[in-house]
Formats: C-alpha cells, structure tokens, sequence
C-alpha cells in the first residue's frame, strides 16, 4: 500500500483547503477601505442628486446665450486630467486660499487630507457623469406638456414635480447610477486631495495601487475583480430598468 496515490477528490482535507483558500481571498480585501469608498459613493451620488438637479434644470431649460460656458466648465472635468483638478482642489481647500483659511476658522483643521475634503472634491470630479443625463433627461420632456401646466396653474416647482421629475425617471438613476459607479473608481482625484490614510481617506483604488506597487498581484486582482463585479451590476440593473421604462407604451404593454 506504501506509495499508493490518493486522488485529490478523495483527499479528507479538499474541502478544508477549499475553505481556506476563501478565507484568504476575503481577508486578502482591505475591507475597510472598500467600506470607506462605498460611503464616499453614496455620499457623492447623494449630494449631486440634489444639487445636480437645479443645474440641469437651468441647463435644459434657461435661454441665455452664453449657457455654453456654463456647460463647458460643468463638462470640464471628463477631460481635465485627475490630477490636475485635483492640485486645484487641494489648493483650494488648503490654508492659503480664502475658503481654506475661512474652514480652519470656523472647524479648527484644514479640509485637505479629510473625508470631507474627499467628498468636496468627488463631487467636482463627478458632476458632470450626474448633471449630463440629468439635463438630457429634463431637455427630453415634451415642452407641450410643461406648457398645459403652466396654463392650468401650476407653479414651476409643482410643474417640476408633477411633470418633468416624473418623466425624467431613467436619466435621474442613469445620472445617480454613473456619479456611484465613478466615483467608486476614483482615483488620481482623491489621491491628491485626500492622501492615503487608512479608515480616512484610503479608497479601494488607492489600496488597489498600493498592491501593485507591493508586487502583491494576487490581493490587488481579488480586490479589482470585486470593484469590476460591482460597478458592472450596478450599470446592468440600470441599464436593464432603463430598456423597460422606455419599452412600455402609454397603454402598459410592450
């Protein structure tokens, strides 16, 4: 019997080595940065659904001839280099501008290298992945519509809420979906605005880079691998309530 070659299936041990290869892959993930940067998403997504929302509207809405530079500057950050509006933001939230020396008055500390300095700064990074779909959405309405309110009485703001809002439904989750999705990937942006201090501003990318950098490929794909996971079931639930909302008729059916 001495010898004999006992198949790995038949092995007592297959289902203890199974269990701790899972349990290396979960402790393998920085947790407490994957918790830190899906409050930071939320957050963002959160903050840019109520103030994107007056900024498209004005977009969508306003006849001023020079509303272009409005949507230029809002557009801005999906071709600035993240790193640049990032030096830009850390410059403006440390203690030599006005803003920053007007923090430090009133809490006692600067906004740089602060979750909320990292919220501040996501919220520039991502505007334009909120307010874009939402403009689109609202400039899609049926100005006939908006009209029939207007005529009935309505004020601006119940004509907002009772007509536009209602019909707006798939660019508002597309707008909040992409703002969470981006902002989950953040990178060069918080980066330079918040550093890389863990339970404060070290994000899942950041932890990812530093994995890399540390030659541990194997802790940096398990953790991009759960990013990749999901932010694609995010976009896929949107997308997928997006192709229902648009493919039911007035009468309910398809």
């Amino acid at each position: 019997m001495r010898g004999r070659v006992v198949p790995a299936h038949c092995r007592r041990d297959g289902g203890a080595t199974g269990f701790t290869k899972t349990l290396q892959t979960i402790m393998a993930i920085d947790w407490q940065a994957f918790r830190l940067t899906l409050q930071l998403a939320v957050t963002v997504s959160a903050l840019l659904l109520v103030l994107g929302l007056p900024i498209a509207y004005w977009i969508a809405f306003s006849g001023w001839r020079w509303k272009f530079l409005v949507e230029a500057v809002a557009a801005l950050p999906i071709v600035l280099p993240p790193t640049v509006l990032g030096f830009y933001v850390l410059m403006a939230l440390g203690p030599h501008s006005p803003f920053g020396r007007w923090w430090i008055s009133l809490t006692g500390h600067t906004l740089a290298f602060t979750f909320t300095g990292l919220v501040l700064g996501s919220i520039l990074y991502s505007l334009p992945f909120a307010v874009q779909p939402f403009a689109a959405s609202f400039a899609s309405v049926d100005r006939k519509l908006i009209a029939a309110s207007a005529t009935l009485g309505a004020s601006p703001m119940r004509t907002f809420f009772r007509v536009i809002a209602p019909l707006s439904i798939p660019g508002l989750i597309t707008g909040a979906a992409l703002t969470f999705a981006h902002t989950m990937g953040e990178f060069g942006v918080v980066l330079m605005v918040g550093g890389n201090i863990p339970g404060v501003t070290r994000t899942v990318s950041i932890d990812i880079f530093d994995r890399v950098q540390a030659s541990d490929y194997t802790a940096a794909n398990q953790t991009a691998l759960l990013l990749l996971v999901l932010c694609f079931a995010v976009l896929t639930i949107v997308y997928g309530l997006n192709r229902k909302a648009w493919t039911i008729s007035p009468t309910g059916k398809l």
